[in-house]
C-alpha cells in the first residue's frame, strides 16, 4: 500500500483557442459592417449636363416650389394631396396616357413632394417621367 500524499494537478485554463474564436467573430463582424455616412452628405441637386430639352407635343410640366406647392401646366393646383395632383394630371393630359409628364421641382423641394408627383402620375397612368434640370454653366452663372 502506498499511503503517500498525491501531487494534485491544478486545472489549467487555456485561453488560446478562446482568443482565436473572438478574432474569427471580429472579422467577421468587420467584413460584413456597413459604414454609412448619410449625416455628411451635402447635396446641391438638381444640375446636369444634358442636351437642350426638346419640346414634346404631349408634355405635362409639374412645377414644385421649394415650400410644396403644385402647378401642372402653369395652373396651381388646390391642395397638396396626391389625389388633386392625380386629378390636375389627369386633367391636363391631352394625349392620354402617351403624355410625358416634367417634374421641375426646386433644388430646396422637399423629396416628399416630388415622390408625391411620381404617385400621382402612378395613379393617373402615366409612367413617362422626366426631370428638368439645368446646366452645370447655368447654376454657376447664378
Amino acid at each position: 500500500m502506498n499511503f503517500r500524499p498525491r501531487m494534485r494537478e491544478e486545472p489549467e485554463i487555456n485561453l488560446i483557442p478562446f482568443i482565436d474564436v473572438l478574432l474569427v467573430v471580429l472579422i467577421f463582424l468587420m467584413l460584413t459592417t456597413t459604414y454609412s455616412k448619410f449625416t455628411e452628405m451635402q447635396l446641391r441637386l438638381p444640375v446636369a449636363d444634358a442636351q437642350a430639352q426638346r419640346d414634346y407635343p404631349k408634355e405635362v410640366i409639374v412645377a414644385v416650389s421649394s415650400d410644396g406647392r403644385y402647378m401642372v401646366n402653369k395652373v396651381a393646383v388646390e391642395g397638396r394631396s396626391v389625389d388633386a395632383v392625380a386629378g390636375a394630371l389627369n386633367d391636363a393630359a391631352r394625349a392620354g396616357r402617351d403624355s410625358v409628364v416634367i417634374i421641375s421641382a426646386d433644388a430646396a423641394t422637399p423629396h416628399q413632394s416630388v415622390i408625391t408627383v411620381m404617385e400621382a402620375a402612378r395613379r393617373s397612368g402615366l409612367s413617362q417621367i422626366t426631370f428638368a434640370t439645368q446646366s452645370s454653366a447655368q447654376a454657376g452663372a447664378r
